[in-house]
């Protein structure tokens, strides 16, 4: 399928992901790429623009991120927003040096609504700037479009050359016009069409996987999350029969979910499911084990063990595919940076030979793996089911893990769930989950004196996971969880509302 495409090369920016997001938003595909890209792949991916992102570093420095100065004579649109500004205005000859002030946070900005970028806008708005260094000459035949108090060339511009530039962040949210920006480039500037769309996503993907898997038999582990559920089920659209799912239950997942998962596979779909029971397995091996990250690794060396022996008896499978996202490859260093060793299905290891890997999903962004999951028709509860860890609720039981503490969590958890659900709330926030602390405290009931543990509520909003904000849930819903769980939950005596953001704190507890 012919696609508009947009090309975002990535200079380390902490923002690369909200600028693909906020053009697929438009219905426009958007990859992100190292910076460093060959002219020839640019030229051969039918990149119809190029958006250079922001970046930690500086121009000047002996070490910058320099793309090939090629790019700007390819005769296709680009926008270079913060350090992609700097690098625009550097390598095409004008100057770029570290002023007096350096500007954070949001600022005031008049914008030239003559220029392409800022049509129809409102003269003076607000953006969102984080820089120390500013372009201070113009390359030879730009025109300043934006200024700020502190920052005279906030954006430039080449009509001709359709070369175009902000100093602030029009992806994000705290620039009130920054969509429009977006779109007037997308658009206006570059000339593409909003045909990026899910159903188009899922057939030309399952007609890949036909292709790329013919008559080979395929084996899928799974872990009963929406990213490999949707994946599998993409799979056995393409190829039915010829797929094996693995779901290794370690027993920490939530109320119900691991039966859940084999039912709608199973009688729903017909997909060929074995079902690992191994919570025995598991629990053995985390016996009088408190601290998290060992947990984490018994569980990742558990899940690798168990699913070799189950792999050694399908010797015949040539592909493995895997629930990959976009944020997956993203964190893995494309443009450099590591964030996270890029692992799925706990980590397999490379000695399980297989021909190759099947990843239908490594093109999307969580909220459209979603899109796709209904799209093949999974049931909207799966498919809005909350994010989980991997070692799942084994780390949400702070302390050690116990069958007790596991089904105390259990019980508290599904009626949190069921009450955002009953609010309506559960597509409006990120995140909620509960936890179990290990800290006991004294209560009443009746007239007898307890002494049960603490459970923690958890809820966050956030557009990437990256940052979060404690959800302000209503007075009335957080008492009525809080009624629910203390009168339907034997052990627990105290309820409580974790009000951190993400940073400082992490969303998860452990």
């Amino acid at each position: 399928m012919d696609r508009a495409k947009m090309m975002i090369l990535d200079f380390g920016g902490q923002y690369k992901q909200l600028i693909a997001r906020r053009i697929r938003e438009m219905q426009v595909y958007s990859e992100i790429k190292p910076y460093n890209i060959s002219l020839d792949e640019i030229r051969n991916s039918g990149a119809e623009g190029l958006i250079l992102t922001g970046g930690p570093n500086s121009v000047n420095a002996a070490d910058a991120l320099l793309p090939d100065p090629r790019i700007f004579e390819l005769g296709i649109p680009v926008l270079g927003i913060c350090y992609g500004a700097q690098v625009m205005a550097k390598m095409l000859g004008g100057e770029v040096s570290r002023p007096d002030h350096s500007e954070y946070g949001k600022v005031e900005v008049k914008v030239d609504s003559s220029s392409p970028l800022f049509k129809d806008l409102i003269p003076e708005s607000s953006a969102w700037m984080s820089h120390f260094d500013a372009v201070t000459r113009l390359p030879e035949g730009f025109r300043i479009t934006a200024q700020t108090p502190t920052c005279p060339i906030a954006a430039m511009e080449n009509q001709e050359r359709r070369l175009y530039a902000t100093q602030f962040h029009p992806e994000v949210r705290h620039t009130p016009d920054g969509d429009k920006m977006l779109a007037h480039f997308v658009f206006d500037i570059c000339g593409m069409k909003a045909n990026w769309k899910m159903d188009h996503f899922v057939e030309d993907q399952i007609r890949k996987i036909r292709e790329q898997a013919g008559n080979s038999k395929v084996l899928c582990a799974m872990s009963g999350g929406v990213d490999s559920s949707v994946a599998a089920l993409m799979v056995h659209k393409a190829i039915g029969k010829n797929l094996t799912c693995v779901f290794v239950d370690h027993g920490f997942m939530r109320k119900d979910e691991g039966d859940s998962v084999e039912q709608i596979f199973r009688r729903q779909f017909d997909v060929n499911l074995i079902r690992i029971n191994a919570q025995d397995r598991f629990m053995a091996r985390l016996k009088g084990i408190t601290d998290p990250e060992q947990k984490r690794k018994i569980i990742g060396e558990e899940f690798i063990r168990i699913f070799e022996e189950q792999a050694a008896a399908f010797a015949d499978c040539d592909y493995l595919v895997q629930g990959t996202i976009y944020p997956d490859v993203i964190e893995s260093g494309i443009g450099g940076a590591v964030i996270k060793s890029h692992h799925n299905v706990g980590g397999l290891p490379e000695d399980i030979k297989f021909k190759g890997l099947i990843e239908p999903l490594r093109d999307l962004f969580k909220d459209e793996v979603r899109k796709a999951g209904l799209e093949l028709g999974l049931p909207e509860d799966m498919v809005w089911r909350q994010p989980f860890p991997g070692p799942g609720l084994a780390i949400r039981v702070i302390g050690e893990l116990t069958p007790e503490k596991l089904h105390i969590l259990r019980e508290a958890d599904a009626i949190f769930r069921e009450e955002i659900k009953k609010a309506k709330l559960y597509k409006d926030i990120g995140q909620y989950f509960t936890v179990l602390t290990n800290m006991r405290s004294v209560g009443v009931r009746g007239d007898e004196r307890t002494y049960d543990y603490t459970l923690a509520l958890r809820a966050v909003t956030t557009g990437d996971f990256m940052t979060a904000d404690w959800a302000r849930l209503p007075y009335e819903l957080l008492a009525q969880c809080s009624s629910r769980i203390i009168n339907e939950v034997p052990g627990i005596g105290r309820v409580v509302y974790d009000i951190t953001a993400k940073p400082p704190a992490t969303i998860e507890w452990e």
